[in-house]
Parts: structure tokens; sequence; C-alpha cells
């Protein structure tokens, strides 16, 4: 068994030239020629493999036939590390020589059924990048397409594979090479690909991921693996928003970023005060380039959207002068959707993912820190974000808006420093306690929605009377519940607060 690490980039078909061009590519010695290779992946029709995220591939390059069995492993910001075992091909399966039991054992059990499923085809180019003697890295362009009967998808990626060096420096060569090339990180393989082209599956907005950290990990440890699922949420939805994908790829992308950023403070004592300052101001700036879309998202269909319905309860000049409100507001939203996606320059993704990705691998050892345990590491940064949530609460007492806004905002931190913590607290306490901090969230993100919605409808409605007098409707037809939610917000955490804390004294 072989151990791949690679890092997979992928890049628009017209940047090839550039990509060619690029010094550090045309500096690097050609591994010879350029070849075709012919790829067909197998798995049983119930797709039995796949399920146990284990890839069959067949090679056919000239004369030249290969098995390979490759397990999945998971990539962040394109980089990834996997096992893989790779032998000549005569025609029949031969998983003898797989020296993981029981990867050996399923494969065996399901050889007699296995099937093509897809096919890739593609041009490959190779080329062997050294530096100073402490890195070689192949760097592999590939171009052709994947193939699943009649549906096909192009390929156009650029592969570097360690020879010998460390993870870190694919993901430095990565950064050099993005700020010239449009470039974004590929998490996705080809078997991948081929398996959602088979099955006719789209993109979907990726949500965040549960936090799988244990106590045996340092801080940092735990941060990184915290981290690398933030990534991992924010290019998925990247590539979603840009290839055109649903307003919800956005939102979870700024998701990703606000949970990122989250991360960072909560882990600032443990981590290099330029690095959490540096990205910090980063990921902000790169999140309000979406917010005024996923704002108006949110206003026109939580806040405009149920009040256009023939059963809103307004006459019919009302119900005119509303419609015509929510005409206003859908044509700022959708021109607010087309900024956002003309803003996501996937070129200027990729340069942040590479960069964020290096800088968390680069991240130094701390003896001090590594001997703290993770277990009082989060109490304490937990017992710190509560604290803060007590405050807020009881400037809410007066229920002003800012107020209420302020607490919302302290709550979802809190909020996420337990999702993050989640593995380290009893399951049952946890889950209850989190529960009860995302309903009062909730409540006040609606009664943030139609506080925003207030000032900023006044302004869509102008000095024109019946729009003046429809922002009005609008937002005192949300009135009893933006009452009644509040109310059982404050209330709701009059009980929570002095309680008992699932992590501990």
């Amino acid at each position: 068994m072989s151990q791949e690490v690679e890092l997979k980039l992928t890049l628009p078909r017209k940047a090839l030239p550039a990509l060619r061009r690029h010094p550090l590519i045309a500096g690097a010695a050609k591994q010879g020629n350029a070849v075709t290779l012919d790829n067909t992946y197998f798995d049983t029709p119930e797709l039995a493999l796949k399920a146990r995220k284990i890839a069959v591939r067949t090679r056919r390059h000239g004369r030249v036939q290969l098995q390979t069995v490759k397990c999945a492993a998971a990539s962040t910001g394109g980089l990834t590390q996997r096992p893989e075992w790779e032998q000549a091909f005569s025609g029949t399966f031969d998983f003898s020589a797989i020296d993981a039991p029981k990867v050996r054992k399923l494969l065996l059990r399901h050889s007699p059924d296995l099937a093509p499923v897809f096919s890739t085809r593609f041009r490959r180019e190779t080329r062997l990048y050294t530096q100073d003697d402490t890195a070689r890295i192949l760097m592999m362009i590939d171009t052709g397409e994947v193939i699943a009967g009649e549906r096909r998808e192009p390929i156009c990626e650029l592969e570097l594979e360690l020879v010998e060096g460390q993870p870190l420096d694919l993901l430095l060569l990565a950064c050099r090479l993005a700020a010239d090339i449009p470039l974004m990180p590929g998490d996705l393989s080809k078997a991948e690909r081929g398996f959602r082209l088979h099955l006719g599956e789209p993109l979907t907005p990726l949500r965040a991921e549960t936090s799988t950290i244990d106590a045996n990990q340092t801080p940092v440890e735990a941060f990184r693996s915290l981290a690398s699922s933030c990534l991992r949420q924010w290019q998925a939805n990247a590539v979603g928003a840009a290839t055109g994908g649903t307003p919800e790829f956005i939102h979870q992308l700024r998701v990703a970023l606000r949970r990122l950023r989250s991360l960072l403070d909560l882990f600032a004592p443990a981590l290099p005060a330029d690095f959490v300052d540096d990205w910090k101001a980063r990921l902000a700036q790169n999140a309000d380039t979406f917010a005024e879309a996923r704002d108006l998202d949110v206003l026109y269909e939580e806040i405009l959207a149920p009040v256009t319905t023939d059963d809103a309860g307004h006459s019919g000049s009302e119900a005119a002068a509303v419609a015509r409100l929510a005409e206003r507001v859908r044509d700022a939203r959708d021109q607010a959707r087309q900024d956002a996606l003309r803003s996501l320059d996937p070129a200027a993704q990729g340069r942040l993912l590479f960069g964020f990705s290096a800088a968390l691998y680069a991240l130094p050892a701390n003896s001090l820190i590594g001997a703290t345990d993770l277990r009082t590491f989060a109490r304490l940064q937990l017992d710190r974000l509560l604290k803060k949530v007590r405050r807020r609460h009881a400037a809410a007492a007066d229920r002003v808006p800012a107020h209420l806004h302020a607490l919302r905002i302290a709550l979802k931190r809190l909020r996420y420093g337990i999702e993050f913590f989640a593995p380290l607290m009893p399951a049952k306490a946890g889950k209850a306690y989190l529960a009860a901090v995302v309903r009062a969230q909730n409540a006040l993100g609606f009664i943030n929605d139609v506080d925003v919605a207030r000032d900023r409808l006044a302004q869509w409605a102008g000095e024109t009377p019946e729009l003046r007098a429809a922002a009005a409707f609008v937002c005192g037809w949300h009135g009893r519940d933006y009452a009644r939610l509040g109310r059982r917000a404050l209330r709701d955490l009059d009980r929570l607060l002095p309680g008992k804390k699932p992590w501990g004294k």
C-alpha cells in the first residue's frame, strides 16, 4: 500500500495557456510526453463499494493496463491523503495484494458482481517540480471528460502529487500559482464526480459538519480539525454558488465564514495573535461581499412574502400597495444576487482558501499550549461566552432593538462554541442546552429581521403615502409574533442562563 498525498486544483479551460506558460510550470522538468488515459470505474449494481468510500478502477495507457484501489479520505482545501493500491491488470481483478484486511474482505465478497459504472478519458501532461532538495512534486495537467452513459462533464485540473516533502509544500506551491492563475481547490475526486454524474445528483449546499474533536487533542489540534471542517463548507458552497446554484449556496458560504471567524475568537488564546487578527479581518471582508444578497433574501422571503398572500387580511388597496412594495424589494434582491455572483470571483476565493489552508498547516507548536487539557480549555472559553450572554441578557431587559440584537449575536457565538466543543460534553445535556440556545437565538433573529425591515421598507417607500402605509402594514402584520417571540426568548433565557451548564463548573 502507498499513501497518496495530492492537492487537486480546478481552473477554467481558457486559463490553460497561462498555466502552461507560468514559470513554475514551464521551468519544471517534463516527465515524458503527454499521454491519454482511459479509466473505467467499477462497482456493484447497488454501488456497495461507493457506500464504503472505496473506488476500483482500471486504467489503460497504450498497451499497459493497471488496476487501482483507493479508499476515500477527508479532503480539505483540495488536499487529500489516502491509501492506494496499484498493480498490473490482466483482465480479471486480483485483490490478494490489498494489505488492509477489511478492505480486501469487502472487495473479495463483491468481486463477482463488479461491473463498469462510468469512465473518464483525459490527456495528462506531467512535470516534476523541485525546490532546494527539500520538496519534489509531480505537476499533472489533466484535460478531458467524465462519461456516464449519455451524461458528460469536462475535466480541467492541475494535480499536485507529493513525491518528497511535506503536505505544506503542496499548499505553498498552490499559493504561488494561484497568485497568477485562477485556481480553485477541488475536493471532489474524479471518482466522486463520476458517481454523481451516474446518479444524476446536482451539487447541493453543504451545511456545517458535526464536530469530531476528542479530549486527547491539544487545543491547536482541535482547532485544525474544526477549521478544516469550516474550510470544506466554505469551499463547497463557493463552488456551488459560482456554478449558478441556488441562493442557499451564498447563505451557507457566509455561515462557513462566520463559523470560522467565531472559531478564531474561541481559540485565540492558543493561537498566534497575528494569525488570528489577520484572518478575522480577511474573512470578515470576504463575508461582507455577500451580505446584501442574503439580507434581501430574508427581507423578501421571511417578512414580505407572507403578507402578499390572499389571506393576509388586507383590503384591495392595501394589497396593491404591498404588492408594489414587494416588487421593489424583489427587484433589489435579484440585483443583489447578481452582484454577489459577480463578486464571487473563484480566483479570489481560491487564493483565500489556499492561503488559509497553508497558514493552518504552518501553525507553530507551543509546548505550553500543547500541555493544556482540552476540556479545561473548552470550559474556560465557554464560560467566557456565557458571561457575555448574561451581560447582554441583562441589558436587553429594556427591549431596545440594539440591545436585543447584541444579545442575539452573543447567543450565536455561544451556540457555535457549544457545537464546536459538543463531543466533550454529556450528549443528552449538551443537546438540550444547545436546543434552548438555538430557540432563543432564532426568536431574536426574527425580531432583528422585523427591525431591519422597518427601516429598509421605509427607505423604499420614500414619500409615497400608499407605500409608507404598506410598509407600516407589513411590520404591523408581524407585530403579534414580534412581541410574543421577544417575551418568550427573554423568559426562556431567564430560566436557562442561571442553570447547570453541560460543560461543567
